[in-house]
């Protein structure tokens, strides 16, 4: 058997025998967890963010807009991203500014999800994990991804109902499924797919 890593990082793909049974296909894999891991952490990063770099947001690629003399917060305008401030700053301040809408949207969707639930709000923790969007630890607090701020929304809120639904459900039974799909009100494959699809690349966007 062999197994490479795409050129996106996002789809491991196994060649074996046509004999080859799937049972052997996974138990092969998890041997090569660690060779895995380090493929992916050596996989280089996407450019700095920087004046006329696009940058996604909420599933928009926005278009840096660098102006010394402009106000240093970041603003959304017609399909730009403006900021002031001196150049050196820039990723660190976009970061920060990116950090702080995901924990407003995040917060908005928790609540949301919780009353549809019937649970009461949890704690919530902003994660940079590379390899999770999101998990429910045994004690009920919740910790998601902060990049999925710049991914679609539905893409984002699916991952904070699927927290939420563990919450009530602590494993991936047909019930809690029923359940995820009773709070979510989109499309959860579709969500799935966008991720799988996209979701490497958002990992590589800032550091730490």
């Amino acid at each position: 058997m062999t197994m490479r890593l795409s050129p996106g990082g996002n789809e491991v793909r196994i060649s074996m025998p046509r004999w080859g049974r799937t049972a052997d296909a996974l138990a092969f894999v998890q041997s090569r967890r660690d060779w895995l891991a380090g493929q992916l952490d050596a996989m280089p990063s996407a450019p700095t963010p920087t004046h006329g770099e696009m940058l996604p947001f909420r599933g928009e690629l926005l278009r840096i807009e660098h102006d010394a003399k402009a106000p240093r917060q970041p603003s959304v305008d017609s399909g730009m991203l403006r900021l002031g401030g001196t150049a050196e700053s820039i990723p660190s301040r976009l970061k920060r500014w990116m950090q702080a809408e995901a924990r407003a949207l995040l917060e908005a969707d928790l609540a949301h999800y919780c009353a549809r639930a019937g649970q009461p709000v949890p704690s919530l923790a902003l994660t940079s994990a590379r390899r999770r969007w999101g998990s429910c630890a045994a004690d009920g607090s919740i910790r998601i991804n902060w990049r999925l701020v710049m991914a679609p929304d539905f893409v984002r809120r699916s991952v904070v109902a699927h927290e939420v639904t563990h919450l009530v459900h602590f494993d991936h039974s047909p019930r809690f499924h029923a359940l995820l799909a009773q709070l979510y009100e989109g499309d959860i494959a579709e969500a799935n797919r966008w991720l799988k699809r996209e979701g490497r690349d958002l990992y590589t966007r800032f550091d730490g």
